[in-house]
């Protein structure tokens, strides 16, 4: 099979031919429609991710179709269009992943390539509204967000509740735009920011209440007068990725009981925050990262109940993957940018 090889780190990846995997017990072999890039791909290149063991061919993100199983496999999937969950063996506690915790992609050969075997459990049917590019889009960032925004936020969606405002910070990454589509969907008033004035006016259309450029100075200031100030002005749930000094500012637009997740560290580690504004306000601040196995089917249920499709930028063929993660590290990319996978 056709596969991207990551030999050494700070190095091109490779189109290599390598043996097409065999399904073991309990596992299945997909042939692989589609695969999704995510900034983990490009840090492992960059050797900025912890635990490197190389070579392997990256790809967290994968749909496709099970070519067969292995024992112990209802041979009902054959044939199944399905997406993969990349977050595998989590554990048995929910508030924190265990010690044989794996992302796929890395150390265990990811979805760069025509076919991949994984467990069975970790797959999931396809949403039929979802063509295989879009499904391949969803898994990571997906998950992160739903994570997120529903579990260590705690977003409130009860009908009789006011809409509880939210703000994403950084829209136009993956895993900003799954929750803005989330909390959206979830009837709550959202709010975005970006450093791209185009990226701001490509959401515009997707049900947000506004954003703001967040190179602006004082752009918090002139969030807080866009959405009319008062207590209602302030943020219930913010979902952040970036880090940084700005950091500080997002406890200035935060209600009071507010909840502040972040999954991310984009602009360096996190500066300048004045501790009585967080405990005066009785703040909550959540530190997150992928998901467990339930949370990935709550995910894929809203997706099939809502209808929500992830946003893609651009389709490229797997051989093209090196341009791909060149573009994404470049952070020109709105949505995600997928491998298409000929086989």
């Amino acid at each position: 099979m056709k596969a991207i090889l990551l030999a050494e780190t700070h190095q091109p990846v490779q189109l290599i031919d390598t043996p097409t995997p065999v399904a073991g017990q309990g596992q299945v072999l997909i042939k692989l429609k589609a695969a999704a890039l995510n900034h983990r791909d490009v840090f492992i290149q960059q050797a900025l991710y912890p635990g490197i063991k190389l070579p392997v061919i990256l790809g967290s993100d994968g749909a496709g179709v099970v070519e067969d199983v292995g024992e112990e496999v209802d041979k009902v999937w054959r044939g199944q269009s399905v997406v993969i969950n990349p977050a595998m063996h989590w554990g048995d506690n929910p508030l924190f992943y265990g010690d044989d915790f794996r992302i796929l992609g890395m150390p265990e050969n990811g979805t760069f390539a025509e076919y991949i075997v994984v467990d069975a459990r970790y797959i999931h049917h396809k949403p039929d509204h979802l063509s295989f590019e879009q499904a391949a889009a969803l898994p990571l960032t997906g998950l992160t967000a739903w994570r997120a925004l529903m579990t260590r936020a705690g977003l409130h969606t009860h009908p009789a509740s006011i809409p509880e405002k939210v703000l994403v910070t950084g829209i136009g990454g993956g895993a900003a735009l799954a929750a803005m589509q989330f909390a959206v969907a979830l009837g709550a008033e959202v709010w975005v920011t970006s450093g791209s004035d185009e990226k701001l006016a490509s959401v515009q259309t997707m049900g947000i209440a506004g954003g703001i450029n967040y190179r602006q100075p004082d752009w918090h200031k002139a969030l807080m007068a866009q959405t009319g100030g008062g207590r209602r002005g302030f943020f219930d749930v913010i979902i952040d990725s970036a880090g940084g000094s700005a950091f500080a500012k997002l406890i200035d637009v935060a209600a009071p009981g507010g909840r502040i997740a972040f999954f991310g560290g984009t602009t360096g580690n996190i500066t300048d925050i004045i501790p009585p504004k967080v405990f005066f306000k009785q703040l909550s601040i959540f530190g997150t990262t992928m998901g467990t196995e339930r949370e990935f089917a709550d995910m894929i249920a809203l997706v099939n109940e809502k209808k929500l499709v992830p946003i893609v930028d651009e389709i490229v063929p797997l051989a093209d993957a090196q341009q791909a993660m060149d573009k994404m590290d470049s952070g020109k990319q709105f949505g995600k940018l997928v491998l298409s996978i000929e086989g």
